[in-house]
């Protein structure tokens, strides 16, 4: 094989790749119709232990944080929620859509331990979720 060919081949590839990064980026990120209600993604969380406390932070921009949903089931903590299309969406000329749109869920394992008091509020585009440690300090195996 010569060289021109060698490059030809390998430009080739490397167009077919990210034409299906493209296709698979929008198949993950497309937005959903509201009635839908299976979760299409997950956002990204910090979780952080004190001696008093399990903070878990979960990038949610844009989304009102008394619409979600965090409990404790078996040991985990669920966040579920959605994250609405803007208005502006409907007439708007897309030039860029990276924030994922629809409903969302994430399920978290908890540390070994047992939870009190929880609370969440938002702050720079995250929710924050506290969890108060019951019985004072965990016991590490």
């Amino acid at each position: 094989m010569n060289r021109g060919n060698s490059r030809d081949w390998m430009w080739s590839e490397a167009l077919q790749m990210l034409a299906q990064a493209e296709r698979l980026h929008g198949q993950v990120f497309r937005p959903q119709r509201a009635a839908t209600r299976v979760a299409t993604w997950e956002p990204p969380i910090d979780m952080l232990e004190t001696e008093q406390q399990v903070l878990v932070l979960a990038a949610l921009p844009g989304v009102d944080v008394a619409q979600v949903e965090a409990v404790i089931q078996n040991g985990t903590l669920v966040i579920a929620g959605e994250r609405k299309v803007p208005e502006e969406l409907r007439t708007a000329t897309i030039h860029r859509l990276e924030l994922p749109q629809g409903r969302f869920e994430r399920h978290i394992e908890l540390p070994a331990g047992v939870y009190g008091d929880v609370k969440r509020f938002a702050i720079n585009g995250c929710l924050v979720v506290t969890l108060a440690k019951a019985g004072g300090r965990r016991v590490r195996p």
